[in-house]
């Protein structure tokens, strides 16, 4: 049976409803943090949640997720052999603290500080090592397998900058972020979370593309897992040609709507028209002036449909908060099996 995995926020436990917990395999708690090299996590009531959720389903697993866009802290630690130790160990610490069943990194990202986090060309190396010592700790715990996950940038510049082909030898999954593939960083619309490239798209990313790249770099498929949306981009002043597909905005394309928002007030409503690119298998809205990309079942279906063709372990997503009509975590759970 292909994994389902969701993220969600430790704030956000008591809205987890009975049917999504049955449907999920993993939940990944988000987020731990790295401050002065240790491992921390304010786990406010989730563990309270977390027996209820066991109740439910007693399969369930939980790992706690450490980092986040613009969450520092992994360059320093992951420097020094006993920064390294003292990472892990701390990390391990809360996993047996509150009977976790595993450690997910989201160091976003090794070699680069855009998010205006530390960051050096030896993050190459040091992130296979950190990754080294946290199984390493892991592998001490008597009586209990747990997993170490990361969460991976969607596009080959996480691939020039770590050893992927090595850091997987500790692995258990490789969940690659193929979100935001086109955002923040452009001004040109397009898809951000897509399956395929488009034809006339002049950027390649897309999931398909950074499937192939992971596992050219010996990445087994049977640990990636593809990610989904449950949020969109949105640019705004957009010309109205081709339904505002590759056209270039007055913004960069931020963070827009989420899915159960664009349910609401967005998908053909309040002069919005709902898209479909059929190369790509991702949907869009152009009102005539603003352009949203997004996820839906249509291309969740295909991206499922994508995993079980090739494979590969099987679907994770950002974020459960995001989707307040509770329906797309049972669907992907329906679409995967």
């Amino acid at each position: 049976m292909k994994k389902l995995i969701g993220y969600v926020g430790t704030k956000d436990f008591s809205s987890l409803k009975e049917e999504d917990v049955k449907s999920l395999d993993i939940i990944n708690i988000a987020f731990g943090k790295v401050e002065d090299g240790e491992v921390i996590w304010d786990c406010q009531d989730t563990p309270k949640y977390m027996k209820w959720a066991k109740d439910i389903n007693k399969n369930l697993k939980f790992c706690l997720s450490i980092g986040g866009w613009s969450a520092g802290g992994f360059s320093i630690a992951s420097r020094t052999e006993e920064g390294r130790k003292k990472f892990a160990k701390t990390a391990v610490d809360i996993l047996k603290k509150y009977d976790l069943d595993g450690i997910d990194i989201d160091w976003e990202y090794p070699c680069i500080s855009i998010a205006e986090i530390d960051a050096c060309r030896e993050d190459k190396q040091n992130y296979t090592l950190l990754l080294k010592a946290l199984r390493e700790e892991l592998n001490i715990i008597e009586n209990k397998k747990c997993l170490l996950m990361v969460a991976t940038g969607g596009d080959e510049y996480f691939l020039r900058c770590t050893e992927m082909d090595k850091a997987s030898e500790y692995l258990d999954i490789v969940q690659i972020m193929t979100y935001d593939l086109r955002g923040g960083f452009s001004v040109q619309t397009g898809h951000h979370t897509n399956l395929y490239t488009s034809q006339i798209d002049l950027s390649s990313a897309s999931v398909d593309n950074a499937v192939r790249k992971y596992i050219e770099h010996k990445v087994p498929r049977e640990k990636i897992v593809v990610g989904v949306a449950f949020y969109s981009r949105m640019w705004t002043g957009v010309k109205n040609i081709d339904n505002g597909y590759m056209q270039m905005a007055k913004s960069t394309g931020g963070y827009g709507p989420s899915y159960s928002e664009l349910v609401e007030n967005y998908i053909d409503k309040n002069g919005y028209t709902r898209y479909w690119d059929n190369e790509a298998k991702a949907p869009y809205l152009f009102n005539g002036d603003t352009f949203i990309s997004y996820d839906d079942k249509d291309s969740i279906k295909a991206k499922a449909d994508y995993v079980k063709e090739n494979g590969l372990c099987g679907l994770m997503y950002w974020e459960y908060c995001l989707d307040k009509t509770y329906t797309l975590t049972q669907y992907l759970r329906k679409v995967l099996d």
